[in-house]
């Protein structure tokens, strides 16, 4: 049986270890969680309304512990795990909410009868998580599921298997009927043992190249429904913005928060030629040294801590000096970060100014920047990627905004502020290579059930009237 170890990237420090879930194992989750179906869902809907608030209870209850454990697990400063549990909590209420506006049932008189939409379930729905928000963003998924009367197999991330255990155990302590909620830890093969199961529902967040594998996987296979929020290399466009270190502090939220690893980060920053972009560049160099990149558990508190692990700070490394081999000019240089764990990687920023470089994120704090003759000339480079799923314009002209929302093609388009701000009761998701049109967040819903559309009649009665052409 292999055994599956989380360690904090920050020190090496073994976090988790245990068994990966065999293909056997994986079969048994879903059978259980095919065998709870019925019952789940023909439940009243208060009693899944009731068995989430409880996890919502537990969650709360133990936010500290929980927060403490992802902190570990990847890395993230304390400020942002928190922040991530109180997501967690909200997204009960939301999850309720949205429900009921976007689903639900409702019913309205006909001069033919009585029209009703409902929705029902999908079945077994596979949860696969990943690292950078760990509790969250499966959350986002496995919540919205369970009121819709789903049952669901929840794999975490390889990286972040302590968090999917902590999330269980509050599931547990929900008091969920038997197989309704069911943990498989792994990594790929265990991944990949979940997907050729009898599933329902795919619900994915993760790289765009794994969810093109997903796309191709199930293209053939109409019955299961397929959400996917991918990745992004995301534009910021900074166009007739006078307050240089204004722009600035939008500009390093929007590329370095997480250490980079949000799938909504700019990696694109579209500057005019000329003084005033040369100004930015400035600020923002000046922000960048003023950011703390230290351990979790650090005092003062770090801004950001390392990525996943060595090998993605490998890769974030190779991807970057690979443009700059390309012509790409580092403004500041991307290294790793002296007397820290070799997964601590500094912030950089690349010009790729008529560079032709790949359209590929690199999940690090890694910025992309180039220059634009004209306001169009920029929209036109933002655009410029097969993905979609979130931009940004900073500027103080509205008219510039009411120009750029109405042509730039992303799931989330922000003004004024980082691309990484995100409600929770709005929708959340991209097109192109970053999903496949059913965002997540506040839309859940949709993909969590489908529509019935009835026609009723209380009685059995004659409807020879409607019946034309009759001898």
């Amino acid at each position: 049986m292999t055994q599956l170890i989380s360690t904090n990237p920050a020190t090496g420090d073994t976090v988790w270890d245990g068994p990966e879930a065999t293909a056997a194992e994986v079969a048994a989750a879903v059978e259980r969680g095919r065998a709870a179906f019925p019952d789940w869902a023909d439940r009243p809907r208060q009693d899944r309304i009731d068995a989430v608030k409880r996890y919502q209870a537990a969650l709360k209850a133990r936010a500290p512990e929980i927060a403490a454990a992802i902190s570990r697990e990847t890395g993230k400063a304390p400020w942002e795990t928190t922040a991530e549990l109180g997501a967690m909590q909200g997204k009960v209420d939301i999850s309720i909410r949205a429900y009921d506006e976007r689903t639900g049932e409702r019913t309205a008189d006909t001069a033919f009868g009585r029209a009703t939409l409902r929705h029902r379930p999908h079945g077994v729905a596979a949860v696969l998580g990943p690292f950078n928000f760990p509790g969250h963003l499966p959350n986002g998924h496995i919540v919205p599921a369970l009121l819709a009367g789903d049952t669901v197999v929840f794999k975490p991330s390889e990286e972040a298997p302590l968090t999917g255990q902590l999330m269980a155990e509050c599931l547990a302590e929900a008091d969920l009927p038997e197989g309704v909620f069911n943990l498989v830890q792994g990594g790929r093969d265990t991944g990949a043992a979940l997907l050729d199961q009898p599933i329902d529902a795919l619900m994915f967040t993760g790289s765009g190249a794994a969810g093109a594998h997903f796309r191709k996987k199930f293209a053939d296979d109409p019955r299961i429904i397929l959400a996917l929020e991918l990745g992004g290399n995301n534009p910021l466009v900074v166009w007739d913005a006078a307050d240089a270190e204004a722009v600035a502090g939008i500009i390093v939220q929007s590329a370095f928060v997480t250490t980079g690893q949000r799938c909504s980060c700019a990696r694109r920053l579209i500057l005019p030629f000329g003084q005033r972009g040369n100004d930015v560049l400035e600020a923002v160099i000046a922000l960048i040294d003023r950011l703390r990149f230290a351990p979790y558990d650090s005092d003062p508190e770090p801004y950001a801590g390392p990525l996943i692990s060595v090998r993605a700070a490998d890769q974030a490394l190779a991807a970057a000096q690979h443009r700059i081999d390309r012509g790409a000019l580092p403004i500041v240089a991307p290294r790793r970060i002296d007397g820290l764990s070799d997964a601590f990687v500094s912030p950089a920023i690349i010009q790729t100014t008529d560079v032709l470089v790949e359209d590929e994120e690199i999940f690090a704090p890694f910025l992309m920047v180039s220059r634009a003759h004209s306001f169009d000339e920029a929209i036109n480079e933002a655009n410029a990627t097969r993905y979609g799923l979130s931009a940004g314009l900073v500027s103080d002209d509205p008219k510039n905004w009411d120009r750029f929302i109405r042509r730039i093609r992303a799931g989330v388009v922000n003004f004024n502020r980082p691309t990484t701000g995100a409600a929770g009761d709005m929708p959340f998701g991209g097109l192109g290579a970053s999903g496949n049109h059913r965002p997540s967040a506040y839309y859940a819903a949709d993909y969590c059930a489908y529509p019935v559309a009835s026609f009723e009649a209380d009685a059995v009665k004659s409807i020879e009237g409607e019946i034309k052409g009759l001898r």
